[in-house]
């Protein structure tokens, strides 16, 4: 089964004062990239909720944003007042170059985040449990998200090699005609410009061999059946992250495809090649999002 890399996940929780959300946005992305929005009471945990998303996505652009509020009864706050002053000059400068009035600034800049926070300086021990479960649902629903699109892309891709390989078949069957092609073409020629009887006919049979044998197809039609055979097994795989790998073996059914067209000869094969190509670029596109 394969994951998609685009997701998303959202989780909430109230645990006695405090109200637990998270939500998680994934994106494709060569790698594991992070951008974590979190509160100041979960900066000591920092490290180890950037593990847990690691290890629960394992690859992509992900964006996080935690949010936890304080119910009940009125807590002692702390004012950051380094931040408050660096708010303070540009939303000065704005409100004098709008022309506005600059008497409710204040009232603005405490509103900003995290101007004041609770003076509690991490959570406890049970608190930091439960934070832990509302993250492992948000990243189990975003890895859901994933599987339910994995589904649609793998149904495209196997489209994407049957039809390769029908296209295949197809240039084996026309294989044998288009040595009959070549060497009744070589032959006309020669009798047209030297003769029937002015060429011989063992010396000619010899380089057609040689010939033949340059531009022969058929070891890249069974390394290009491999591949395919290969492509399926992978899919088969329990594995969740394998884009990359599926990645590396269509990169090697361009270079059998390539080679065949280069070796055709043949305008009905270059016309299976070109279909072959459009295939294989439609299914590396999906491979792009593939986990």
């Amino acid at each position: 089964m394969l994951h998609s890399m685009t997701g998303y996940g959202r989780a909430e929780q109230t645990l006695a004062d405090k109200t637990y959300l998270v939500e998680v946005r994934s994106l494709n992305g060569k790698q594991f990239d992070l951008r974590l929005n979190i509160p100041a009471l979960l900066k000591p945990f920092e490290f180890e909720v950037r593990n847990m998303l690691n290890e629960g996505l394992l690859r992509g652009s992900v964006e996080c944003n935690i949010n936890i509020k304080q119910n009940g009864a009125s807590k002692p706050v702390s004012i950051n007042t380094d931040l408050a002053k660096a708010y303070f000059e540009p939303v000065a400068q704005l409100a004098n170059e709008l022309k506005l009035q600059t008497g409710d600034i204040l009232s603005t800049i405490l509103k900003l985040p995290d101007v004041i926070t609770p003076s509690t300086e991490m959570l406890n021990e049970e608190e930091w449990k439960c934070f832990e479960k509302v993250l492992k649902e948000a990243i189990a629903q975003l890895n859901e998200h994933r599987m339910d699109e994995g589904r649609s892309i793998e149904t495209d891709l196997v489209l994407r090699v049957n039809n390769i390989e029908s296209l295949q078949e197809q240039v084996a069957a026309l294989e044998p005609l288009r040595r009959t092609k070549i060497r009744e073409g070589i032959v006309k020629v020669l009798e047209e410009n030297v003769g029937k009887e002015n060429y011989d006919a063992n010396r000619l049979e010899q380089e057609l061999i040689y010939y033949i044998e340059k531009i022969d197809i058929s070891e890249e039609q069974v390394r290009l059946k491999n591949h395919c055979d290969y492509f399926r097994s992978i899919l088969a795989e329990k594995e969740p992250s394998k884009g990359k790998k599926l990645s590396f073996i269509l990169q090697e059914f361009g270079r059998e495809i390539n080679t065949t067209g280069s070796k055709a000869y043949d305008s009905t094969i270059q016309k299976c090649v070109i279909l072959m190509k459009d295939e294989l670029e439609k299914a590396k596109e999906q491979i792009l999002n593939v986990l």
